[in-house]
């Protein structure tokens, strides 16, 4: 990609987002609009749900608005047809940015794609889509009339992520998965660039300790395989001694009473917490606010990210940018940002190596700050906002200017 003009213009920005709650995505998309915000644009975000007492600080600062279209449409009908219903709802969202507002100069949609032809009836309008994973790969496909419902669907995300201007991914991971996934785009040259999510090291910058507690973060899905922390610090306290009598773990992530996941999963984790023996050892926490979760990122020992085949990956950066180390599966994006045995440990998604890791820094009273300063230095050098909104500029303004190569 060119570098851009050094006479950069103020561009009128839109960015669609289907759910603007609290997630990695969503985290990427505040840290688009306010890094954008800071290179001078004039950025709108628009989104079908956006709950003021559920969501990052920044949506509601002022620093940039958020426009909220089609709420009052089903996110399901009986718990059914989620796919459908989310391209309804993002549709609507699309047909009154095209209809009710002026024209944008780049439009920034992210994770549904279906919406990219209806931008492109503004033909001066440049549209970047922001492709997370593709969603036919996270989609089940088990049943027959399962496979024949995601058919359609899955051929029209394919089609339509090909109509962007530009498509950017989250990781070489998710590079490599596209190319695979949308052979036919593939086959026709189109090729995504890699923009690496990033975090805000300012809101870690502060002291931090080291005790006995295990850390794990992430929405309370079933994807998320947070069981295998469970299951790694019950075998932890098995192997005994003061080193880990005093041990914790703490849950937290994104929780949504609307979701029957979220709802189901967590009871499921409480009883394997029972099962297993830890309950009194182990504390959840749904849906705490970015002041709680740097909290607990600064007195923990470590963040267990038990995910496998993750697309990207937000949490591993926040841990070390927190002077935290990472124990996370040897497989997709942690690859990428964690340095197994210098910033943490890379692990098959087992409890045996799990808790083996985990023994090491409980063991090892030096280890895991040193890992710590590692992680917080490689992450101000390759992941900082900083670094994440001078691409994305670039990106957006070379877009603009047609010289997208």
């Amino acid at each position: 990609m060119e570098k851009a003009e050094s006479s950069n213009p103020k561009l009128k920005i839109a960015i669609i987002h289907p759910d603007l709650g609290i997630g990695g995505a969503e985290r990427l998309i505040v840290d688009a609009a306010c890094e954008l915000v800071s290179h001078g644009h004039d950025v709108r975000v628009f989104t079908a749900h956006h709950d003021k007492n559920r969501c990052f600080e920044e949506t509601v600062s002022g620093l940039f608005p958020v426009t909220v279209y089609g709420d009052f449409l089903p996110r399901h009908v009986f718990y059914r047809f989620h796919a459908i219903c989310a391209y309804i709802r993002c549709i609507f969202v699309a047909l009154c940015v095209v209809f009710l507002w002026s024209s944008f100069d780049v439009v920034l949609v992210d994770q549904v794609s279906v919406v990219i032809p209806l931008l492109r009836i503004k033909q001066s309008t440049k549209v970047v889509f922001y492709c997370h994973f593709p969603d036919l790969l996270l989609a089940k496909h088990t049943t027959m009339l399962r496979k024949l419902y995601r058919k359609p669907i899955d051929m029209i995300e394919e089609v339509t992520t090909g109509m962007a201007d530009l498509i950017l991914v989250n990781s070489n991971f998710t590079a490599n998965t596209f190319a695979t996934t949308f052979s036919s785009l593939n086959r026709k040259g189109i090729k995504p660039s890699v923009l690496y999510p990033a975090v805000s090291l300012g809101q870690f910058d502060r002291s931090c300790s080291y005790k006995l507690n295990f850390l794990s973060i992430n929405r309370f899905e079933r994807k998320k395989n947070l069981q295998l922390a469970i299951e790694a610090f019950a075998l932890f306290r098995s192997f005994g001694g003061a080193d880990v009598s005093d041990a914790t773990l703490t849950i937290a992530g994104g929780y949504d009473k609307r979701l029957k996941e979220n709802v189901e999963y967590l009871e499921e984790l409480k009883w394997l917490a029972q099962t297993e023996g830890v309950s009194d050892q182990v504390s959840f926490i749904t849906s705490c606010s970015t002041a709680e979760r740097n909290e607990l990122l600064s007195n923990c020992l470590c963040v267990l990210y038990t995910p496998k085949d993750e697309h990207f990956g937000i949490v591993p950066l926040e841990a070390m940018a927190s002077r935290k180390p990472v124990i996370a599966c040897n497989s997709g994006g942690p690859v990428e940002t964690v340095r197994d045995g210098e910033t943490g440990f890379l692990c098959d998604p087992s409890p045996m190596q799990f808790a083996n890791a985990m023994l090491k820094l409980a063991k090892d009273a030096g280890l895991a700050t040193k890992m710590g300063e590692e992680a917080c230095k490689h992450v101000t050098n390759t992941f900082s906002t900083t670094i994440f909104g001078k691409q994305l500029n670039n990106y957006v303004l070379n877009v603009y200017h047609h010289r997208i190569e």
